[in-house]
């Protein structure tokens, strides 16, 4: 090991990864060891070791390029030829768990994990890991992972999911991978990988603390605990820091060592000849038991967090010596040098031949084509193929099944009375769960008991519990379980129970599922169909958490969709397409179901029956931004809303109707991401008033995009007024109506516009 003295006269210095730089070079170089009879390449590279002399070789050129990967990096940031160092330098360690990994098992990695990726790189011909990496530390078009988008460790066909930096987000998705693994055997669903395939996540010890993190372990657990099959290796390398505060020190060990239904493996990370067997125990109980298993690697960090983080400001420079001299690839070059695979003028070669291999390859990535055009940087973001989206929605090929699911051909929906919004969303699932064997659908209580408002009743018996089954209490497993899904080539269709309790799990969209797309240039897909018991008017039932009106979170997500509808068969065309957008484009869906329209069956006057509709036969669908108008020739007043809004725009219509002697044109929006301006717009041009009803907040409402739309347009001269919500929380009882909008307030505006 690299001593105090060998470094004294530079540990004033700044540069600290020049200073690790070194202590390689000369812990080499003055080495004056004993040097033994080099083994046989199949033999123990140490004695009492399970790495063999070959892959003991093989794991120290892995390493030897993740750590000039972070030197070149270092270097080339300040001339603006590299993007990104937040490096991998200590954590040199998890190429040993890539070696005793299968290149077919998924893996979701953190940003240390550079290692890992040159080693399972070598499983498959033709891919070159230092010019990959090269490419998306430059940013450079040509990146195989992201096409430049972002510096992220993915690839294709080596089964390695691009995950950005958000803390710990990317362990429910892991998990859910996992379940859904041994889930699709027991279904008979075809998988792209071998069955008996384990999930791989890594993170740091920090992580480890983030609820996200906590949500994964707890949901494995709950899972092993019912023994259900759910092989997720969790990867903690710990380096007993997250950015600049400390983990207590045995705390990783003290916390996991001992959970239940989470079975814990240790690892020396820092030392490849010692660490391996403990790695390799744990990969194989993974794969052989199913169980979620937690491998505990033992590893440091060297050179700071990232380039910018200048250690020294901040850290006793007797602390950073001692960090430095426990530098895995010191105990690496030590191995090679004492078994007498190496002399130290051939490790020295290798290492100076990486370092020329790295740079060279920098430099060829920083004068490739970088992404110049905005079209360029949101081509993968949310493709869609109208043509192709439109017939698999109007696809109408599975009538036997249709007509087996609901009990004979004279059952089906279309034949029967018109009926309301929950019936029909109801009829609806069971023809999308008939027409697509991969779709599941799960969430809180959608099983055996149907739904808090029984729109998933029947589903259960129609298709039993490996494709409709309850999950634990917790939306970010429940979204962690839909990513899993969609990884494995199922479309799912999972159940927020309502709006308010997905804040709670929202990155699960926002961070990961609707950003896998993008950051991997469209090479890996999350399709699913979320559906959210959504909106107000409850008649106060619930307060807030059950009258949420606010979807300003959903709006602000790039790539989701968002359908919301008025009325039941609206709702079964919409819920066709966002099955074939997810199926076609896999595109990340959201379905919000006004529950204050989920029993409505009347319109104008108690037994009207003017809400409930037929069930549209299969083969019609809604396009995607496509509304729907009522009184289409009407100038006078044109209404835009959406949910709640149109039945109460419309029944306001007759009143200011009668009183102003008007036409009143009512727009049904029923896409409010993305949202049609240019509908909105063509709606509006011939309108002498416009009113917006928005049943959302006055901030950040889906008014304000409509109001731009208009404004955008040229169409900002037509008087023009908003009807919207409080910006409040909902509070409880008849309070309720005093914050959400009333058709008394629509009227009064219109009075106000005449």
């Amino acid at each position: 090991m690299a001593s105090k003295n060998s470094i004294s006269a530079r540990q004033k210095g700044f540069n600290r990864a020049e200073i690790v730089d070194q202590n390689f070079t000369e812990f080499v170089r003055h080495w004056q060891g004993e040097s033994a009879t080099p083994p046989a390449d199949d033999a123990p590279v140490r004695p009492g070791s399970e790495l063999t002399a070959t892959g003991f070789r093989e794991l120290l050129e892995s390493q030897l390029i993740s750590r000039h990967l972070d030197l070149m990096a270092r270097v080339l940031r300040v001339k603006n030829k590299v993007f990104y160092t937040i490096g991998s330098s200590g954590h040199e360690g998890n190429a040993m768990v890539a070696r005793l990994t299968r290149h077919t098992d998924p893996a979701f990695l953190h940003y240390r994990s550079g290692a890992f990726m040159a080693e399972r790189s070598r499983k498959l011909p033709g891919i070159d890991p230092i010019m990959d990496s090269a490419l998306s530390f430059a940013a450079s078009k040509a990146d195989p992972a992201s096409g430049g988008r972002h510096k992220v460790w993915g690839s294709k066909p080596l089964w390695v999911l691009p995950q950005t930096s958000t803390i710990a987000s990317h362990l429910p998705k892991a998990f859910g991978t996992a379940m859904a693994i041994d889930q699709a055997v027991r279904l008979g669903h075809p998988l792209q990988i071998p069955d008996d395939s384990i999930a791989i996540c890594s993170f740091g010890d920090a992580s480890t603390n983030h609820a996200t993190a906590q949500t994964a372990f707890n949901a494995a657990a709950w899972a092993a605990y019912q023994k259900l099959p759910g092989p997720v290796l969790f990867v903690c390398e710990d380096n007993g820091i997250g950015i600049s505060v400390k983990t207590p020190g045995g705390w990783i060990a003290s916390n996991f060592q001992r959970r239940s239904n989470l079975d814990y493996f240790y690892a020396d990370g820092l030392d490849l000849a010692h660490g391996y067997a403990g790695v390799a125990r744990a990969v194989e109980h993974c794969r052989r038991t199913r169980r979620p298993t937690f491998l505990h690697l033992n590893t440091t960090r060297v050179m700071g967090h990232a380039g910018t983080d200048f250690e020294i400001e901040w850290r006793s420079i007797e602390e950073l010596v001692a960090l430095e001299a426990n530098d895995p690839l010191l105990r690496t070059a030590s191995i090679a040098l004492e078994s007498g695979l190496y002399t130290r003028d051939a490790l020295l070669e290798q290492y100076e031949s990486m370092r020329e291999r790295c740079f060279a390859a920098a430099e060829k990535a920083d004068g490739m084509a970088k992404l110049e055009t905005l079209d360029e940087v949101m081509a993968p973001l949310a493709p869609y193929t109208p043509d192709a989206v439109r017939a698999e929605a109007e696809r109408k090929d599975f009538d036997a099944r249709r007509e087996q699911v609901h009990g004979g051909a004279e059952q089906v929906p279309e034949k029967l009375p018109p009926r309301h919004m929950a019936i029909l969303i109801n009829h609806a699932l069971h023809e999308l769960m008939a027409k697509y064997d991969q779709a599941l659908l799960f969430g809180e209580d959608v099983a055996q008991k149907g739904g808090v408002y029984t729109v998933t009743r029947g589903l259960y018996k129609a298709f039993r519990g490996a494709r409709v089954f309850n999950t634990l209490l917790d939306e970010t497993t429940i979204l962690g379980l839909a990513q899993g899904y969609a990884n494995m080539g199922f479309l799912p269709i999972p159940e927020i129970q309502y709006l308010a309790y997905l804040h709670n799990a929202c990155d699960q969209i926002r961070g990961e599922a609707a950003s896998l797309q993008f950051f991997s240039n469209d090479q890996y897909r999350n399709p699913m169909v979320m559906r959210v018991a959504s909106l107000g008017y409850q008649k106060g039932f619930g307060g807030h958490f059950h009258n949420d009106n606010s979807i300003t979170a959903l709006r602000d997500i790039p790539g989701l969709v968002v359908g919301c509808p008025s009325r039941g068969d609206d709702a079964v065309t919409m819920l066709r397409t966002l099955m074939a957008l997810a199926k076609v484009d896999g595109r990340v869906c959201a379905f919000l179901e006004p529950i204050a329209l989920y029993m409505t069956k009347d319109l104008h006057e108690a037994g009207d029956g003017a809400w409930q509709f037929a069930y549209p036969a299969p083969g019609k669908a809604m396009t995607l931004g496509e509304g729907r108008v009522y009184a289409p020739d009407a100038e006078d007043l044109v209404v835009i809303t959406y949910g709640n809004g149109v039945p109460m725009a419309l029944r306001a219509a007759r009143t200011i109707e009668a009183a102003h002697g008007w036409k009143v044109r009512v727009v049904d929006l029923r896409w409010l991401v993305p949202l049609n301006a240019a509908w909105i717009a063509d709606q509006s041009r011939t309108a002498r008033r416009i009113l917006v009803l928005d049943e959302g907040r006055s901030s950040g409402g889906v008014g304000e995009g409509v109001i731009t739309a208009l404004v955008e347009a040229g169409i900002g001269a037509t008087p023009l007024r908003r009807v919207c919500g409080a910006d409040t929380f909902t509070p409880l009882a008849g309070a309720a109506l005093q914050v959400l909008p009333a058709e008394e307030d629509l009227v009064r505006a219109a009075a106000e516009m005449a």
